[in-house]
């Protein structure tokens, strides 16, 4: 099973089953503070979802030749939020990255290291050239997050997702795999 160990306290697994209960729990507790970044949540009524879910991440580990498409980030043993590789382009050998916490976990530095690990992840491993993410223009927790991570701002997609009932602007940030090598250092 892959797990990631980020400090004492907090680490990255793949989900299982047994993580439905637990990690819809989460998801509908922090529904209120997520639904204003993430379009999805109005699709999770029942455990049954969040099982459906984790098996369809499972089952992406045969059509990625391997790697986790998402990992649960666990602090202090309990299900804190996600984070992975939306996309796969392995031809531009780029990747897209999706992230969320649940609410009551924000502020310990807990993403931080998560996405320090997925984006070295992502180099080591999966030999990436380009890593990206796309982060809703009013959202600056996230895009503090991706900057303090070494990412690069590139530039607006104007009204990218829509959110329940208005469109939203993003902001792309990028790290290029020379550019984390000269980061990390």
């Amino acid at each position: 099973m892959f797990i990631h160990r980020l400090d004492e306290e907090t680490s990255l697994r793949l989900f299982n089953v047994d993580d439905a209960e637990e990690f819809f729990n989460l998801i509908i507790c922090s529904k209120p503070y997520l639904k204003e970044w993430l379009g999805w949540l109005d699709n999770v009524e029942t455990v049954e979802d969040t099982i459906e879910t984790i098996k369809s991440r499972l089952s992406a580990l045969v059509e990625t030749g391997g790697y986790p498409k998402s990992v649960a980030i666990i602090h202090k043993g309990q299900i804190a939020g996600t984070i992975g590789f939306n996309e796969i382009n392995k031809g531009n050998k780029s990747g897209i990255i999706g992230y969320w916490l649940g609410e009551g976990f924000q502020g310990k530095g807990i993403m931080t290291k998560a996405l320090r690990a997925i984006v070295d992840y992502g180099f080591r491993e999966l030999e990436l050239n380009r890593i990206e993410v796309s982060i809703a223009v009013e959202n600056k927790k996230s895009r503090l997050l991706a900057e303090r991570v070494g990412f690069v701002k590139e530039g607006k997609l104007r009204e990218a997702e829509w959110l329940y009932d208005h469109y939203v602007d993003h902001i792309i940030y990028s790290i290029l795999a020379k550019e984390w090598k000269g980061f990390k250092s």
